[in-house]
């Protein structure tokens, strides 16, 4: 049976010393609300404000979202990363639209039958916009927890999941404190993220500025960077060479999209036949220097081959529906992953 102890303490910290500032925060629009904790997964704060800003700029709303087209969201999703997040953020908007008549339902699990919203980011739409009573249990949340009970389990187990779940639903604020503090939901859930995030931090924890320390098992022992227990497989990351092919005539370059599945995702890509040029009777690409990209699961190594071609007069001939010539001064509107749009924007055009 939990003693509030823990809410009330994060609840009442969080209103002083938490984020109160972030864009999202201070309001209970869904729509908001759900495109910030989408762009979080697996993002810094710092790197989705901008992002966020220019988002809502553009799609002020659901529907919006629902409306625009699928490429115009991926440009403006390029270089944050896990772009399968954009894909479902789109098709998300679509199902609010067509079948929630374009408001997101209350429940934390309605919220989760919709595409890309998992019980962590269902849970945090529900707490934020309605106060429902449910918990979020993301990477902050569950160190916070792991340390503040001790626990040795390895997290990277169902069985762990499970129990941390259990933990987390029953430490969230009860009807007693939110009949006293109507904005305690809100203020534990965001809470529990600060915490994590700035002072219950995976390296160096800062336990003297932390509002729980004094009934922390973790603190009590001595050993907080010992927790949680996750047991990792450490191996090299594989290699994977990539070939591209940059070529442009006339003031455009070949772009091709990349399929859904798999790295880029639904991106325009250069494309990675390099005998593109002569089966268009283009002459021969050249190889330039190789360079690497680091990606979570693995290492690439992209060697472009170049070709300017300068005809006077060209048609432009693509070999698949998938490929388009666009002009250079419209590569804004498309979604790059971040090494091409960073390769492309040192084209010399001569």
């Amino acid at each position: 049976m939990a003693t509030q102890r823990l809410a009330l303490r994060i609840v009442n910290w969080q209103r002083t010393h938490g984020r109160n500032e972030l864009p999202w925060q201070n309001t209970r629009d869904p729509y908001r609300v759900w495109l910030s904790e989408i762009m979080l997964q697996q993002t810094q704060v710092t790197t989705v404000i901008d992002y966020y800003h220019r988002f809502v700029e553009r799609f002020p709303s659901v529907k919006s979202l629902a409306n625009a087209d699928i490429d115009e969201v991926l440009a403006l999703w390029a270089g944050l990363g896990y772009y399968a997040r954009a894909r479902n953020l789109h098709a998300c908007a679509k199902t609010v639209v067509d079948l929630w008549q374009g408001e997101f339902p209350e429940l934390a699990a309605d919220l989760e039958t919709l595409p890309g919203i998992g019980a962590s980011t269902a849970a945090a739409i529900a707490a934020f916009c309605h106060g429902q009573r449910v918990a979020i249990l993301d990477g902050n949340v569950k160190r916070v927890l792991t340390r503040y009970f001790a626990i040795r389990d390895d997290i990277t187990l169902t069985a762990t999941n499970r129990r941390l779940w259990e933990i987390a639903q029953n430490e969230v604020p009860s009807h007693q404190l939110i009949s006293a503090q109507p904005d305690a939901m809100a203020r534990y859930t965001q809470g529990m993220m600060d915490l994590g995030a700035t002072v219950c931090t995976r390296h160096k924890p800062k336990c003297k500025q932390c509002p729980v320390q004094q009934h922390c098992l973790a603190n009590e022992l001595g050993v907080p960077e010992e927790f949680p227990v996750k047991t990792v497989k450490r191996r090299d990351k594989p290699v994977r060479d990539l070939n591209l092919l940059w070529l442009t005539v006339n003031g455009h370059v070949l772009l091709e999209k990349r399929p859904d599945q798999g790295i880029w995702g639904g991106l325009w890509c250069l494309p990675t036949d390099t005998n593109i040029c002569s089966q268009l009777g283009l002459g021969a690409a050249v190889p330039m220097a190789s360079f690497a990209h680091e990606l979570t699961h693995f290492r690439m190594v992209i060697t472009p081959w170049r070709l300017h071609h300068a005809a006077a007069s060209q048609t432009f001939q693509t070999l698949n529906k998938n490929q388009r010539w666009v002009p250079l001064l419209s590569l804004d509107g498309y979604g790059l992953p971040k090494p091409v749009r960073a390769l492309l924007a040192g084209i010399d055009d001569r």
